[in-house]
């Protein structure tokens, strides 16, 4: 009895799990005994249990008093939560002040690696709002200290009434020219400018994520992005006013909703239902994929997509859908458009400012119309004609109820005469220009000599030496693209 009252605790809490092992081993046996119980799963259990008993016997055996020496290592979590800061998520109370701590305490503790060079890594912090709607009075600001790899998602930003009129209610916006902020993402987020200035705006950033938010009720832009270096917006709604279409104040819609003022950005798979353009460009090398858009109508004075960047476009509009409001683009230099469905009567404008159109390609889109003659691609040349033209190619769109616009066309006529003439004017793009000409003269069983003779005008005629019963075959190209 001595000798068992001076056994260490830890030999009896070995001993009683081995004891309470034993039992169920002896137990789950005769449960699987009973006919028609699977006694494999029994066996897995026990050998669990085993193999936890033995790790447990071998760490008490092995180091008697390490049980005691371990230190409890707790780490903070890196996910920052808006109300215990003590904002309001009823949205009744200003949680400015709240919201713009939470975010600075979050650049407060970067991990010891780095981004780019001189962007901390915050190691995957989180702003989250709890899925509350905050009002706020002036614009959330990320600190001037650099930080990368960060969140803030989870919820809703309404400006006050007294919120600028000339700013956003986010804001990436460092006070120097450096990149401070990369790989920052902004997530599940309803954005509502109340009608004073913007939603979001990210100026000289590298690699943002906009994914899945609603901006509305913007007076300026929905979405700013200028400068900085591969922003991308995804899944994203965004409206000046809230409708479906068939808003009665469509004509007076204004603002923009998305307006990027940068290089090598992608916009994927997002709805912009009311503002006066849909998505303003003038960067180079942006790709819009999967655009809706249903703003304001192009009668009432409205753009889908205006790409306003002159002379150096660079610009892929893919698989996108135009619902009465269609693509106004200047001095186009390399822009394609393909894979798009143009529905009411919208189409694309092209606008002469210098006279330059160059690298175009607009081909295998749909275009739907009231049959009112309206052309699927238009000219703008009130400012002046275009005149430096080059690698042009409007091909392959199919028409309903609008006028057909092409750089290629092929054509046939049949006269019993000296002269055949095949007048293409209808349906080129543009005016007086064919480069290229490949034509075939079939005169059965007569051989008579023939010559192109005219291509002015886009009217191609061919001449023979004598009058002759034949058919003329001609397909023309405007671009700078010729048969071999």
């Amino acid at each position: 009895m001595k000798i068992k009252a001076m056994m260490p605790r830890k030999y009896m809490l070995v001993k009683l799990i081995l004891g309470f092992v034993y039992t169920n081993v002896i137990l789950d046996s005769g449960e699987s005994s009973y006919p028609g119980v699977d006694s494999g799963y029994h066996d897995q259990m026990r050998r669990m249990a085993l193999v936890k008993t033995t790790h447990i016997v071998h760490n008490s055996v092995s180091q008697p008093q390490s049980y005691s020496s371990i230190p409890l290592v707790l780490s903070k979590s890196r996910v920052i939560h808006v109300t215990d800061y003590g904002a309001d998520p009823t949205g009744r109370l200003d949680s400015t002040e709240a919201l713009q701590q939470a975010i600075s305490d979050a650049f407060g503790s970067p991990v010891d690696t780095h981004l780019m060079e001189g962007v901390a890594d915050l190691g995957g912090t989180e702003v989250h709002l709890d899925g509350g709607t905050y009002k706020i009075s002036r614009p959330l600001r990320l600190p001037d200290t650099s930080g990368g790899n960060f969140m803030i998602h989870g919820g809703s930003l309404r400006a006050s009434d007294d919120f600028p009129t000339d700013r956003h209610l986010i804001e990436l916006w460092p006070s120097t020219a450096s990149l401070l902020y990369e790989d920052v993402t902004l997530k599940d987020l309803m954005i509502n400018s109340n009608f004073r200035g913007g939603g979001i705006s990210i100026i000289n950033s590298l690699r943002t994520t906009i994914d899945n938010c609603y901006v509305s009720h913007f007076t300026t832009n929905g979405i700013l992005i200028k400068e900085g270096h591969e922003t991308y917006v995804r899944n994203c709604f965004i409206g000046q006013h809230i409708n479906v279409g068939g808003d009665s104040r469509e004509k007076n819609f204004s603002g923009i909703g998305i307006n990027i003022m940068g290089n090598d950005n992608a916009v994927t798979d997002v709805v912009i239902f009311s503002a006066s353009i849909g998505i303003m460009v003038s960067g180079q090398a942006n790709v819009l994929t999967g655009i809706h858009c249903y703003n304001k109508a192009t009668r009432w004075g409205g753009s889908g997509i205006y790409i306003k960047a002159p002379g150096l476009t660079q610009t892929r509009i893919v698989n996108s859908y135009f619902d009465f409001t269609g693509v106004v683009a200047e001095d186009p230099v390399q822009l394609q458009i393909t894979g798009s469905f143009f529905l009411g009567n919208a189409f694309v404008l092209m606008k002469s400012l210098a006279g330059v159109v160059c690298g175009v390609n607009i081909a295998d889109n749909m275009f739907s119309g009231d049959y009112t003659g309206v052309e699927i691609v238009q000219l703008d040349q009130s400012n002046g004609p275009f005149t430096n033209i080059d690698q042009v190619i409007v091909d392959r769109n199919n028409v309903r109820g609008m006028i057909m616009k092409s750089t290629v066309a092929r054509g046939t006529v049949w006269s019993n005469k000296t002269t055949w003439t095949v007048d293409f004017s209808k349906v080129l793009l543009f005016p007086n220009l064919i480069r290229n000409v490949h034509y075939t003269l079939h005169a059965g069983a007569t051989f008579p000599k023939h010559i192109l003779r005219n291509v002015s005008g886009n009217r191609v005629t061919v001449e023979a030496d004598m009058a002759v019963s034949a058919t003329l075959h001609v397909s023309v190209d405007q671009s700078m693209v010729g048969y071999i």
